[in-house]
C-alpha cells in the first residue's frame, strides 16, 4: 500500500484519525502543564484538495467532503467539534482555497504557548513542504529523520505529558509487526504517554495478531477504534482504518461509542459499514 499522503488527504481514514487526534489534544489541553507531541511520519502538514495529487484520486470527496456543511446528531457533532474547529480556522485563514490540515497542522493549531511539537518526515520534498507549512513557529521542530529512529531516541520527553502518533506509510511488508515492536519498546521507556497507532484495514485476518502483539507489550490501557466503510471482502481494497490508543483519555471510549456510529453511516460506501470501539487489556 503506497500511502504517499497527498493522494489520500481528507479521505475517510483521515477523518477517523484526525477526529480522534483532536479529541486527545483537547484532553491534554484540559490541564495547565505543557505537553509534547511526536509525529513519526508527519507528511506535508497541509494539503491542497484542489491540487493534482488529491484530484487524481478524489478520495477526499468520500471523507471530509461527506461531512462538510452537514450536521449530524448531537453525539456525533460532539466528537467532530474539535476537528471541525481546526478546519474552520484553516478555511478562514485561506479564503477561496480548499486546504486540508494533516496531523501536524491540527496539533499545531490546538497547541498552547509552551507545548512542543517534533515532526519527523523522511521524504525530502514532503519534509521541505512540512517546514514551509509550519513556518517560524518556535514550538515546532521539523526533522528529516526516520520516524522509527526518532521513536527510539526521543522518548521520554522532558514535558512528561504528551502524545505520540505512529502513522507509517505502509509501503513495506511487515509494517504492522514493526509498529507493534516499536510501540512495545517505546512503552517500556515512557509508559505514561498517550500513543495513537494508525493502520489501514484491508485484510481482517491481520487484525488479531496485531492486537495480540500490542497486548503482549504489557500496556494495560489500550482502546481499539475501527471504522469500516464497507465489508472487507477484497484485501487489495482499503475498506476501513483503525487506531489503537494507549493510555486513552478517560472519556474517549464513551464519547466514540456514542458518536462514531453516525459518522460511520455518513461515510458508508457500501454494506458492512460499522465501527468497533472496545478496550483491550494486557495479555
Amino acid at each position: 500500500m503506497n500511502y504517499r499522503h497527498a493522494f489520500h488527504a481528507g479521505n475517510f481514514a483521515d477523518v477517523l484519525k484526525h477526529v480522534v487526534l483532536a479529541l486527545i489534544v483537547r484532553h491534554l489541553n484540559g490541564k495547565p502543564a505543557p505537553w509534547s507531541y511526536l509525529d513519526t511520519h508527519a507528511g506535508c502538514g497541509i494539503y491542497d484538495l484542489a491540487g493534482e495529487q488529491a484530484e487524481r484520486t478524489g478520495e477526499w470527496r468520500n471523507g471530509v467532503g461527506r461531512l462538510d456543511g452537514r450536521n449530524l446528531g448531537k453525539a456525533a457533532e460532539a466528537i467532530l467539534a474539535p476537528w471541525r474547529e481546526v478546519l474552520a480556522r484553516v478555511a478562514a485563514d485561506h479564503p477561496g482555497a480548499r486546504l486540508y490540515p494533516g496531523s501536524p497542522e491540527i496539533v499545531r493549531r490546538m497547541a498552547r504557548r509552551d507545548d512542543r511539537l517534533r515532526l519527523c518526515e523522511m521524504h525530502p520534498k514532503d519534509s521541505a513542504a512540512l517546514s514551509d507549512a509550519m513556518g517560524r513557529d518556535r514550538r515546532v521542530k521539523v526533522v528529516e529523520i526516520d520516524g522509527w529512529t526518532a521513536l527510539g531516541a526521543w522518548l521520554p520527553p522532558r514535558e512528561r505529558r504528551g502524545l505520540v502518533l505512529i502513522d507509517p506509510p505502509f509501503e513495506e511488508p511487515g509494517e504492522l509487526g514493526r509498529m507493534a515492536e516499536a510501540f512495545s519498546r517505546a512503552y517500556r521507556v515512557w509508559p505514561t504517554g498517550v500513543y495513537a497507532l494508525w493502520r489501514p484495514i484491508k485484510d481482517p485476518a491481520e487484525t488479531r495478531p496485531f492486537l495480540e502483539a500490542l497486548r503482549a507489550s504489557g500496556a494495560t490501557k489500550l482502546l481499539r477504534i475501527d471504522l469500516l466503510v464497507r465489508e472487507p471482502s477484497d484485501p487489495k481494497i482499503l475498506s476501513g482504518s483503525g487506531l489503537v490508543v494507549a493510555n486513552p483519555p478517560w472519556t474517549l471510549e464513551s464519547d466514540l461509542r456514542s458518536g462514531l456510529p453516525e459518522v460511520a453511516r455518513a461515510l458508508s460506501q457500501g454494506p458492512g459499514a460499522q465501527v468497533v470501539v472496545e478496550s483491550i487489556g494486557a495479555a
